[in-house]
């Protein structure tokens, strides 16, 4: 029986069209902040892909918030760090446009009841690229609290993200759990189902997969997050 199950949020606890998501994502976000930044919404967008991109190449030097900064100003040419409690504030509220592309599945919300009660540890284990503002926001759409779960990965508690196999020794490290006691629950193959090449456990959720190289998937338990609920059932 596993101890720890580390689940990852957008596709996975959180149905969704990733496309459509990002779209709406960047239009309400360019719609907040371009005229009150006095900036082309274009060089807007490309100073959030540039931090996100820093933040996935982060080696630990620093948090991820820290990275994702710097990459912003120097693509805007200014300093916005002033500006941040303002897009914590847009992550509230005007975010939630992003919702639309979004959907909820019952069995996560059964799935998680169910492994509280068994005394289970839970981390969501998303890619920590957004702040915790913004995270909590997508945990409450998929009809979960944040309150559910012992730890929760964001980009100021971070010193990379995913693939890189730092970001899972991070979360064994800080969480205080041993990979062979839990299992990584995601949607993408290759950012997901590398946590088991640190030992841990791995269920590959197939409802909104992320395949990007069609790679071979047999290799690993899959299906869709119903299958899984009634698998971690029958585990106990």
């Amino acid at each position: 029986m596993h101890k720890n199950f580390l689940f990852d949020l957008d596709g996975t606890l959180l149905p969704m069209d990733l496309p459509k998501f990002i779209e709406l994502y960047l239009q309400a976000f360019c719609q907040k902040f371009a005229h009150r930044l006095q900036l082309d919404p274009k060089l807007l967008v490309k100073g959030i892909w540039e931090g996100a991109a820093a933040m996935g190449k982060n080696d630990g030097e620093c948090l991820n918030r820290e990275v994702f900064w710097r990459a912003l100003n120097n693509v805007c040419g200014k300093d916005l760090r002033s500006y941040e409690a303002a897009f914590d504030e847009f992550y509230r509220n005007e975010f939630a446009a992003a919702k639309a592309a979004c959907g909820t599945n019952p069995y996560v919300a059964k799935t998680v009841a169910l492994l509280k009660s068994r005394g289970c540890r839970l981390i969501v284990a998303t890619n920590p690229i957004f702040p915790k503002a913004a995270t909590y926001s997508r945990i409450k759409w998929a009809g979960l609290d944040p309150n559910d779960f012992d730890y929760i990965t964001v980009y100021d508690n971070c010193s990379s993200s995913k693939p890189n196999l730092n970001y899972y020794h991070e979360i064994c490290y800080f969480c205080g759990i041993k990979p062979e006691e839990s299992m990584m629950v995601g949607n993408d193959v290759d950012e997901d189902m590398c946590a088991a090449k640190l030992g841990l456990d791995v269920f590959l959720v197939t409802d909104c997969l992320i395949n990007r190289r069609d790679k071979d998937i047999s290799r690993y338990p899959h299906g869709s997050f119903e299958a899984f609920y009634h698998w971690v059932s029958e585990d106990f």
